[in-house]
């Protein structure tokens, strides 16, 4: 059942970004029923792949390709809610095959970095708050980047191409404001269950992740101070943006990338 499930969901999502790339090189409106349809049905396979995946015998898989994978996933997944009300066709296209490309890696490539064996329900509220936080943060910079581009192309009066596909400036910026704002909120709630749950946060194989995700959360507070207080938008908020989230990922990826790579390999 788990390798079905994962051929299936690595098919589905090559059928979505096929379908996406078809959609723009034809220069036709995206058919939604079907694109939605292909992604939902990859998320399902995904999801049932991922169940086996996470948890081993010896205990729960925390390691840098299964979390890759887990976050594509729930990106992939709240992208399939926005998508609903949004033609969000060119986020589908970038994010379909790295979904793929995540659930490949994370069953054919592990490290076999050991298992976790117990897991305390405090400490999985703490997990899952931080994967959904991500998740959200890493929608709202791929928006930023669009944003970024759109704003150039409205710059050099030669608005069109992909951006027909998608609604309108005022419409996406508000759209990367309300994922941000989201996102914060869930960062605060994981940075606050693990101060609650996880021991020795700032331990030495954690300073690193807690320093920088505090910086981040800092820097995202100030994004959206600025915007609701100094009208901060177009290119300032992207680089506030994209900042903040590099600071994130060097928070959570850098450290398992030393810990998981680099140390095990000197």
């Amino acid at each position: 059942m788990a390798t079905f499930a994962h051929w299936t969901a690595i098919a589905l999502y090559l059928a979505t970004t096929a379908v996406a790339a078809l959609t723009f090189a034809r220069k036709r409106q995206p058919n939604n029923v079907l694109l939605l349809g292909l992604l939902g049905g990859a998320l399902l396979a995904h999801a049932i792949s991922l169940a086996h995946t996470l948890v081993a015998p010896a205990g729960y898989r925390f390691d840098l390709l299964a979390m890759l994978s887990l976050i594509a996933w729930v990106v992939n997944l709240l992208l399939l809610i926005l998508a609903a009300r949004r033609p969000l066709t060119l986020l589908i296209l970038i994010l379909a095959p790295l979904g793929a490309l995540t659930e490949l890696a994370a069953v054919h490539a592990w490290s076999g970095t050991p298992p976790h064996e117990q897991l305390s329900a405090g400490v999985a509220v703490h997990a899952l708050l931080s994967i959904t936080a991500y998740s959200m943060l890493a929608l709202a910079t791929l928006q930023a980047i669009y944003l970024y581009y759109l704003n150039q192309q409205l710059h050099n009066h030669r608005p069109g191409g992909i951006s027909r596909f998608l609604p309108p400036l005022q419409s996406m910026e508000s759209l990367l404001f309300g994922l941000i704002a989201f996102g914060q909120l869930l960062l605060t709630a994981s940075l606050l269950t693990g101060f609650l749950f996880v021991d020795n946060l700032f331990d030495q194989h954690l300073v690193h992740k807690s320093t920088l995700s505090l910086i981040a959360w800092v820097l995202y507070s100030i994004l959206l101070w600025g915007h609701w207080k100094l009208g901060w938008r177009g290119n300032t908020a992207v680089r506030w943006t994209l900042v903040a989230f590099a600071t994130l990922m060097l928070a959570y990826f850098g450290s398992k990338l030393v810990l998981e790579v680099i140390l095990q390999r000197g």
